[in-house]
């Protein structure tokens, strides 16, 4: 061997133990890395409100309307306490959460979105256990709402964690267009699975389009998960979304909603043209008159009331049995604190604010589900015939995560497998298999 391959294998190791340095280097210094040991993992007990003028930042992708009144409201109540709002798209907004809760100039607060567990885990956003008994906050919300906001995984089953507060509540189900309805000969909303069956063949059999889907996408998703919620335990499906050890998604129950979803799509009750059409163009089809259903979640109710009127309705999907648990896919408007907040008991007060009954008539002005339903009156309508649903679910326990929230990169696999479904490209088994993959990865098998 020459002395040049010599000096070549000598210089090897000591390049090599440098690029070891300077990649822990770096790494260190890359936002979400790694967890700050010295940062709080959790905010203190106190709930004195501070004295000091402060202004808090908070980033968020939904109801810029909602967040402004809110924040408006709450600086009535606290004048020394200022809501900066920062507004992004919500697709941008799930992509750069955690670049932007692990910076050095991360929000005082940050709406809880897809990822957020992941967040908690690293510790950028605060455990609000200890606020959670010192509010008083069990009583003062829902218990469907402060369950979702506990973490996945080991974290969701210790019980005790709390990482997000919840301002308005949404929930999915079935518009019908009650003249159109009557014209299939249909006089009132189904009350059990099999009695639907029978209303969506008398709507085809009638000449119209039985069921409206906007799957290119989350119309898809949606409708499959009100089949999926009616067959699958509650228990058994949370445990799933939270990643509780050895939770599968191919289930006998899993594959028979699924199956029920291709039946549909095969004897031509989902329009053609689903996989290729949004949900709003969906929404929008349903006001012309285009399908007599429509599968859509509380947000479109205000829009739907409005163009409308008396002819909209709104059922929960029935379940085999009448008078079963009442159950929906749903999630809320919710907010967390920063680990790099300076002011957690301004922050703690905001969210304590939430509850009240004054943020509460925002939240139902917005078209938002308030979490106290007496601190706004049962609108007439359709928007009534939704809070009214919405109260059976919550009380029966019955509120689902959406199926999303699984993992971050669930949504994709879940889109586009319904879509693959409505056109005979994929077997339900198959479908449930790709989704469990995207589990497995995230979680282990552990089965």
């Amino acid at each position: 061997m020459d002395g040049h391959g010599m000096a070549a294998r000598t210089r090897l190791p000591v390049f090599l133990a440098l690029l070891t340095v300077l990649v822990t280097a770096c790494g260190a210094l890359t936002p979400g890395t790694a967890a700050d040991p010295d940062r709080p993992r959790t905010v203190p007990s106190q709930t004195a409100v501070p004295r000091e003028d402060i202004t808090l930042s908070l980033t968020f992708a939904d109801a810029p309307a909602l967040v402004d009144a809110l924040a408006a409201a709450f600086h009535k109540r606290y004048p020394r306490i200022t809501i900066e709002p920062r507004y992004t798209q919500f697709a941008d907004y799930v992509q750069s959460i955690k670049l932007t809760m692990a910076s050095d100039t991360a929000p005082d607060l940050a709406q809880f979105a897809v990822g957020m567990d992941d967040i908690a885990a690293r510790g950028d956003i605060l455990d609000l256990g200890p606020y959670r008994d010192a509010y008083g906050w069990r009583k003062k919300f829902p218990a469907a709402g402060l369950d979702q906001l506990t973490g996945s995984g080991e974290r969701a089953a210790e019980g005790d964690h709390l990482y997000g507060v919840p301002a308005g509540l949404s929930m999915t189900g079935i518009y019908y267009n009650k003249e159109l309805a009557r014209k299939a000969g249909l006089s009132r909303p189904p009350r059990t699975l099999a009695e639907f069956d029978r209303q969506l063949a008398a709507v085809k059999k009638a000449g119209m389009t039985p069921l409206g889907v906007g799957a290119l996408d989350s119309g898809g998703l949606h409708l499959w998960a009100a089949l999926l919620n009616n067959a699958m335990e509650p228990e058994k499906y949370r445990a799933w979304v939270k990643g509780a050890k050895g939770a599968t998604i191919e289930t006998e129950e899993a594959l028979a909603a699924t199956a029920k979803l291709v039946e549909w799509s095969r004897k031509g009750y989902v329009g053609e043209a689903a996989g290729g059409t949004t949900q709003n163009d969906s929404t929008g089809a349903f006001v012309r008159g285009r399908s007599v259903f429509l599968v859509n979640g509380n947000w479109a109710a205000g829009q739907l009331s409005e163009s409308m009127g008396k002819k909209a309705g709104f059922f929960l999907m029935p379940a085999a049995r009448q008078g079963a648990r009442a159950v929906s896919s749903g999630f809320s408007v919710s907010y967390a604190i920063s680990s790099r907040t300076r002011h957690p008991r301004a922050a703690g007060a905001f969210l304590d604010f939430l509850a009240s009954k004054e943020a509460q008539k925002i939240v139902a002005a917005n078209g938002f589900l308030p979490v106290d339903e007496k601190a706004a009156p049962t609108p007439d309508g359709v928007l009534g015939e939704v809070a009214r649903a919405h109260r059976r679910v919550t009380d029966d326990d019955g509120m689902n995560h959406f199926p999303d929230f699984t993992a971050p990169g669930m949504l994709d696999p879940l889109r586009a497998g319904v879509q693959k479904l409505l056109a005979g490209r994929t077997t339900p088994k198959g479908y449930l298999a790709s989704l469990q993959d995207v589990w497995d990865e995230r979680y282990g098998s552990g089965r």
